[in-house]
């Protein structure tokens, strides 16, 4: 009982204690006060710390990956890379010649697994290994940002084209440009190679030159180009591509769409290459830049590539080897011709020059001006400055 009334007393209390009702006016005058001036300065000041907590993460975010490729250069026992060191925040590293060898590789590839601001990498002539090819290839698997891969020189060999071609099968990168050259790679390497860029469409620029590819090599790439959807530029040049190759290389650019440049130079096309390569002209619709230099091709060979360029309305620049000098004019003519009238060409460096309507020798040779009409004899253009397999560069661009 006592306790009730206990509890009793002290509610009145604290009921007592509280405020009475306010006025009217004074609640209006409340309202309409307005807030205070600080809260707008705010949402200013918020954003200024965000930006430094921000720079404070990336620096932080860069001392944690100088750390992590330390480690990594313990755990597989090398020397770390000072220039690595150095340069990890740059959108391109060049770590060519640099003797990395696989466990070197290894390291890099540990620290690039997390990077986001190298985009081009050059690790050429560094005897990777297969090993080391493996362990890039696990990166790219992870890193997104990376775009460009120069792998030349590495002496991969078959082994190393299985690995790339396992991970460009996945399409799975963002990876756009990658360079094989000199790897030693022969017909059985293209045929994985081939077998994974048919597949692939986000590998826009490839190097496969100063290989060993040959007659076989020459049919897995033909087939690979009627195929593929991705690549822009291919380089297949100082390979071993004889008649037959070139023949079923170009029954492949029939039917793409999206290659515009091609380097065919220093292999062995032959007169019946250039021949395919005539009718494959005839028909692809995407080539631009096209290089057949030094392929052992005669007068006959470079007539037949112009009557398939009289058909083509895309290619803007042919670069090819000519034949002996003796008829030298007539080849470069016959592939002046082939270009529509309403397109102005020129003939360099140092060769016929057509302008309008007539073609005329360079002044450091013999001053003479041929109609553009009829062929004069071949050996009124000849050149005695230059050596056997002069080197000419058609370019077509509308006026």
């Amino acid at each position: 009982m006592d306790n009730d009334e206990h509890l009793e007393s002290e509610t009145t209390e604290e009921n007592g204690a509280q405020p009475g009702p306010q006025s009217s006016e004074e609640m209006l005058y409340c309202e309409a006060e307005p807030p205070p001036p600080v809260d707008k300065e705010k949402p200013a000041q918020e954003s200024s710390e965000t930006d430094l907590e921000i720079e404070d993460a990336e620096r932080l975010f860069t001392t944690g990956q100088r750390e992590l490729y330390t480690e990594a250069c313990k755990l597989v026992g090398v020397v770390p890379v000072s220039y690595f060191l150095r340069n990890m925040e740059e959108a391109f590293l060049n770590l060519n010649h640099h003797g990395l060898g696989p466990n070197g590789t290894k390291a890099i590839a540990i620290a690039l697994v997390s990077n986001t601001t190298v985009i081009s990498l050059e690790l050429e002539d560094n005897c990777i290994m297969e090993e080391g090819v493996l362990s890039l290839v696990e990166m790219l698997q992870e890193n997104y940002y990376l775009q460009e891969l120069n792998i030349s020189n590495n002496d991969l060999g078959f082994e190393g084209a299985r690995i790339i071609s396992r991970f460009l099968q996945r399409n799975s990168s963002s990876l756009l440009n990658l360079q094989l050259s000199g790897n030693g790679f022969r017909d059985e390497s293209a045929e994985l190679l081939c077998a994974a860029l048919s597949a692939n469409y986000r590998i826009r620029d490839m190097d496969l030159s100063h290989n060993q590819f040959s007659d076989k090599g020459g049919e897995f790439l033909g087939q690979m180009l009627a195929l593929n959807v991705g690549l822009v530029s291919l380089d297949l040049s100082w390979n071993h591509f004889c008649s037959r190759a070139a023949v079923a290389l170009c029954s492949g650019l029939r039917s793409n769409v999206t290659l515009k440049t091609l380097d065919l130079s220093m292999n062995g096309f032959g007169n019946e290459g250039a021949a395919a390569f005539g009718e494959a002209l005839r028909l692809n619709g995407s080539l631009a830049y096209v290089d057949i230099s030094a392929n052992n091709i005669s007068n006959e060979g470079i007539s037949k590539i112009g009557r398939g360029l009289e058909m083509n309305e895309s290619i803007k620049v042919l670069k090819a080897s000519g034949p002996p000098v003796t008829s030298l004019g007539q080849s470069c003519r016959s592939l002046a011709r082939a270009c529509p009238e309403d397109v102005r060409h020129s003939l360099s460096p140092r060769l016929l020059s057509p302008i309008g309507r007539h073609c005329s020798l360079p002044p450091s040779a013999a001053p003479a001006t041929v109609p553009w009409g009829p062929l004069p004899e071949p050996q009124s253009l000849v050149y005695p400055t230059m050596g056997n397999w002069p080197e000419f560069l058609l370019t077509c661009s509308c006026e």
